[in-house]
C-alpha cells in the first residue's frame, strides 16, 4: 500500500472515529437530559447555558464564555445550550427561571449556578468550580 492510500486510510478512520463522538462533545450541543446524563457519566464538567436570542446579557455572557472554554484550563468542559424560549421543560427540569442562567455540573452534581452576571471573574469562579 502506497504512503498516500495509507495516510489516507488513517485520516478516513480518524474522521470516522471523530464522527462517532456524540455531539455533546463538541461545544454549544443542544441541551438534552440525556445529553446531559451523557457528559456526567463521562466524567466531563459541564455548563448549561440558558439563552435567548433577544437577550442582552446572553450576548454579553458570550465573548467571555468563547475566552473561557477556549482556555487550556476550561477546554475540557461540555457546553450544552439551553433556548429559554423554546425548551420550557428542561428549564423546569433543571429548576431554571430566567435566560442568561449558567449552571455548572461536576459528575452527576450541580455545583454551581448564576442568573444575570456578565462579570468575567465570577464566570470564570462559577466555571472553577466544576473542576
Amino acid at each position: 500500500m502506497s504512503l498516500s492510500r495509507r495516510t489516507a486510510l488513517i485520516a478516513l478512520s480518524a474522521f470516522c472515529v471523530v464522527a462517532s463522538v456524540p455531539a455533546l462533545a463538541l461545544q454549544g450541543a443542544k441541551f438534552s437530559l440525556p445529553a446531559l446524563a451523557e457528559a456526567q457519566k463521562a466524567g466531563k464538567p459541564v455548563l448549561v447555558e440558558i439563552t435567548a436570542p433577544w437577550c442582552p446579557t446572553c450576548k454579553a455572557q458570550r465573548p467571555i464564555l468563547d475566552k473561557l472554554l477556549t482556555s487550556e484550563k476550561y477546554k475540557s468542559f461540555v457546553t450544552l445550550d439551553m433556548d429559554f424560549d423554546t425548551q420550557k421543560d428542561d428549564l423546569r427540569a433543571v429548576k431554571a427561571q430566567m435566560q442568561s442562567t449558567l449552571i455548572v455540573y461536576k459528575g452527576d452534581k450541580e455545583v454551581g449556578r448564576s442568573a444575570g452576571d456578565t462579570n468575567p471573574a465570577s464566570i470564570e469562579a462559577l466555571l472553577a468550580k466544576a473542576l
